[in-house]
């Protein structure tokens, strides 16, 4: 069955250990946050995720999603656990408090987002994607628009969509043919069909905000000619509450491999009323602070999935009997010991664990450094910090689906054929998961954005908040007799890393499609490194604690293993890597395009 447990106190020792939390509380932001506070909150959220979300997972797949006269009905109990997120004040956990929000990092508001998305991704879709859409809003939103619809998203009254994708145009949106109409009192008409809109209609909220990008008449061709508007299901009243509809149908939803109780919409606008977001012509500046967002949120996604199938796995090991250990039996009061004890179904279960803790200490950093890029004081810390979260954005994205999606794999096959029926619900896992390698730019296209556009900028400038702690690390641990052979290992990873990174910047400039022949294999390794230097830094901390006796003597003597385990058997995947985009293109261009 789907086993969840929350991992609260991998979660602290990410927040409080190998991370500085300290560095968040002095943001006069955060100024009244402290480690006490960020533990009680996700103690809290554990139970509401555990005990209120994962028992509607199942049941949420099976029944999925209605559509009847362009009203969407979520799954049963959804409504209610709606209800009680809202009245929790989880939806306004990390939004500003000057229009209702707690105010609380994004770092302790991503360990949430992990939590929802273990016990219920397509639940977890219906927020997530309020919260892209605020992040637009509040950038670039004008005052009059944040103070009239901020507010009730915050509380979860009012929900958000972004509404980007059309049947003739994904990643490349200067195709889009959605049009946009001034009128004479400043708003727009807006004409179109969009489709793939996650949380385009539902019936857990009074009003659906959506942004969607839209031309106007006079728009440049292209990417240039995208603007972005702010269109509600319900048109407000003077009051502010909601009024007459809006033009705009839900004209069918999607019948979809997975995330079943998250409704999928096509949506048409038919000379439905809108509010320009940002200048005219700008919509795509607008956009990516949209994607970025839901980027880093998908990423976690991965990470949740990560997480839940390797606790669904791990019971299901010790349970199931079947075989003797081949070392002869190590349960002999039983008829036969349980699977855990085989070398093979071992190698399943560290590699899922690896996978989510490797994760979630390195989504921590990300996270840590997204609250200091939007809150720290000095002009350059803040600098720094976006140039770090803008080159792990991609990473974030598309590593850690691809890992939840490894993961999930492997809980599947570690419950055999029990895991491919539906009986035990971790083939939900497979399903759930495989969009998140698709979605808000296929792990690709974060590949290509990463040696094509995070690479190049100021010489290099946003490897530096990366590459320089690593250096340093190796620099000063090098003869560090606790972290044995790994900083060697480490050391060795991050020179490929370094060479490959020069290589695919001399290349690229004489041919681009070098770069893209690349980008695949040099995200991978980018995030092979850094969770390594995120695992040696984990024993670094572990080792002395771990001979002190106590409760907690356990947890750090496992970091350590799992450690070993990563640099033994994850690691090396570096040195492949490397040699494959030391390759170059020419096998992989080799062919006439009808060939194929």
């Amino acid at each position: 069955m789907q086993t969840y447990t929350p991992p609260l106190r991998d979660m602290k020792f990410v927040l409080t250990e190998l991370h500085d939390f300290s560095r968040l509380t002095a943001l006069d932001a955060f100024s009244e946050v402290d480690a006490d506070l960020a533990e009680t909150v996700l103690e809290e959220g554990g139970k509401f995720t555990s005990e209120v979300l994962l028992p509607l997972n199942m049941s949420g797949d099976r029944e999925g999603c209605r559509l009847e006269n362009g009203v969407v009905t979520t799954p049963h109990g959804f409504r209610d656990a709606y209800r009680q997120f809202c009245e929790g004040g989880w939806s306004a956990l990390s939004a500003p408090p000057e229009y209702g929000g707690q105010g609380l990092p994004e770092t302790i508001g991503m360990m949430l987002s992990e939590m929802i998305c273990a016990t219920n991704l397509s639940f977890g879709l219906y927020p997530g994607l309020t919260g892209g859409a605020m992040v637009a809003l509040r950038k670039y939103g004008s005052e009059e628009l944040k103070a009239r619809y901020l507010p009730k998203m915050i509380s979860g009254e009012w929900s958000g969509s972004m509404c980007l994708t059309e049947a003739h145009c994904g990643t490349d949106l200067g195709l889009l043919r959605t049009k946009a109409v001034p009128q004479e009192d400043g708003t727009y008409r807006l004409s179109g069909a969009k489709i793939f809109i996650s949380a385009g209609e539902h019936d857990l909220s009074e009003n659906i905000i959506h942004l969607v990008l839209a031309r106007l008449a006079d728009a440049p061709a292209g990417i240039k000619g995208i603007s972005l508007f702010l269109v509600p299901k319900f048109l407000l009243r003077d009051d502010g509450t909601p009024g007459e509809r809006n033009g705009v149908l839900c004209t069918g939803i999607e019948h979809k491999m997975g995330i079943k109780a998250s409704a999928t919409c096509q949506l048409a606008f038919e000379d439905a009323k809108g509010w320009l977001v940002g200048a005219p012509h700008k919509g795509m500046q607008a956009m990516f602070a949209m994607m970025n967002a839901e980027r880093l949120g998908v990423g976690i996604q991965g990470l949740g999935i990560a997480e839940v199938a390797y606790q669904s796995a791990v019971a299901y090991a010790k349970e199931r009997l079947q075989g003797r250990s081949l070392a002869g039996a190590k349960y002999p009061a039983l008829p036969a010991d349980p699977i855990v004890v085989h070398p093979d179904v071992r190698r399943m279960l560290m590699t899922m664990r690896v996978n989510a803790e490797g994760c979630r200490a390195l989504g921590a950093w990300v996270a840590m450094t997204l609250d200091v890029a939007e809150h720290g004081a000095g002009e350059r810390e803040r600098r720094d910090a976006e140039d770090f979260v803008a080159l792990m954005t991609p990473v974030v994205k598309a590593m850690f689906t691809d890992l939840g999606f490894e993961s999930a794999n492997l809980a599947m096959q570690t419950y055999g054929g029990h895991g491919y029926i539906a009986d035990h619900g971790v083939e939900q896992f497979v399903r759930d998961s495989r969009i998140a390698m698709i979605y808000e730019g296929t792990n690709g296209i974060q590949a290509l954005d990463l040696v094509g556009r995070k690479l190049p900028p100021h010489m290099g400038r946003n490897l530096r908040g990366l590459f320089h702690p690593i250096a340093a690390f190796i620099a000063e641990n090098k003869e560090n007799p606790l972290l044995g052979e790994m900083v060697t290992g480490l050391e060795r990873a991050f020179g490929a890393l370094q060479l490959a990174t020069g290589q695919i910047a001399e290349r690229g400039m004489k041919d681009p499609e070098e770069a893209g022949a690349a980008a695949t294999d040099y995200l991978r390794l980018i995030g092979l490194v850094s969770l390594a230097y995120l695992w040696a830094r984990t024993v670094a901390i572990a080792v002395p604690k771990s001979f002190a006796a106590g409760p907690d003597q356990a947890f750090y003597s496992t970091k350590i293993a799992s450690a070993r385990f990563f640099y033994d058997r994850v690691l090396p995947e570096s040195a492949s890597l490397y040699l494959k985009i030391k390759a170059g293109k020419a096998s992989m261009m080799a062919l006439a395009d009808d060939a194929f």
